[in-house]
């Protein structure tokens, strides 16, 4: 059990991960910093935390467990504000959808202590942000991806590998490379296109008329669009290369596709979309295992 958890950033991520530690008993006081008052008041409020903090730095102040649950690139100001109540007893965690710009900005920032920080990134969310929709329930059944480099102490790694498992998340290590460029494909792409899908049907004359008309499968693959615009804009711009790199493999197949259907290759054209087809079946069967 932790003595104190010390929450920067208490929205969704954040509270959630607050509400879920209080469930399973694994921490005696949570003390929380936003930079907005009434959002730290209406934590509070929630009873989602039990202490307003005035300063990220104080909410760090006697706490054994810290998670940054800030904007990507609000990210390095707060390791600076709290650096200095960092020790080698800390346990620093981020819920960041990127990794290596957050390392870098821990190493410009907490220098020798970053030993005390290892980057994390749960697979969880929803579209809605702000503490009024914090879940306990929000990380259960869900994968965390841990990015530790080499100077993280492996005590710190595996009190992180620890807390999450008790939460009932299912941990995976893995560089943060490797971590940036696989969800720039499954994750920021997505967005991306969901992004553009909506602006491109909103632009046309009728394009009102075009939405009143759609259906479920519309509702699914645009869901992502109602996401907070400047949480996604931080994190494209932070994964920029590997997300332009994604998005110009995407436009090679749907140029192809665009090429089947012009040309009225009927044969390739299905082609493509069985083998689509069957990756997605053969992913979810995965997922349901």
């Amino acid at each position: 059990m932790f003595e104190q958890l010390g929450i920067i950033g208490c929205g969704l991520m954040g509270g959630s991960f607050a509400l879920a530690l209080k469930r399973a008993g694994l921490v005696k006081r949570i003390v929380g910093y936003s930079k907005s008052p009434s959002t730290t008041e209406h934590a509070r409020q929630l009873g989602v935390i039990d202490v307003e903090a005035p300063s990220a730095l104080l909410a760090v102040s006697g706490a054994d467990i810290v998670l940054i649950a800030v904007p990507v690139a609000a990210t390095e100001a707060t390791f600076k504000a709290i650096k200095h109540l960092v020790t080698p007893q800390t346990l620093i965690m981020d819920v960041g959808s990127t990794k290596r710009d957050v390392i870098d900005a821990a190493r410009r920032a907490l220098r020798e202590q970053i030993g005390s920080f290892v980057p994390a990134h749960p697979i969880a969310g929803r579209e809605v942000s702000g503490i009024e929709h914090a879940d306990a329930d929000l990380y259960r059944g869900q994968q965390v991806i841990l990015t530790p480099i080499e100077r993280t102490l492996t005590v710190q790694l595996q009190q992180a590998i620890d807390v999450w498992t008790a939460l009932g998340c299912r941990v995976v290590q893995m560089s943060p490379e490797s971590h940036d460029a696989a969800f720039a494909a499954v994750s920021h792409l997505p967005h991306l296109i969901s992004f553009a899908l909506m602006n491109a049907i909103a632009d046309q004359p009728q394009g009102k008329d075009y939405l009143s008309l759609a259906g479920p499968g519309f509702r699914d693959f645009t869901r992502i669009a109602a996401s907070d615009a400047k949480v996604w804009r931080d994190i494209m711009m932070s994964n920029r290369e590997e997300l332009l790199a994604q998005s110009r493999i995407f436009q090679r197949h749907l140029q192809a596709l665009e090429l089947m259907i012009s040309s009225g290759d009927e044969p390739a054209l299905e082609s493509l979309l069985e083998r689509a087809s069957l990756t997605r079946a053969n992913w979810r069967m995965t997922q349901q295992q």
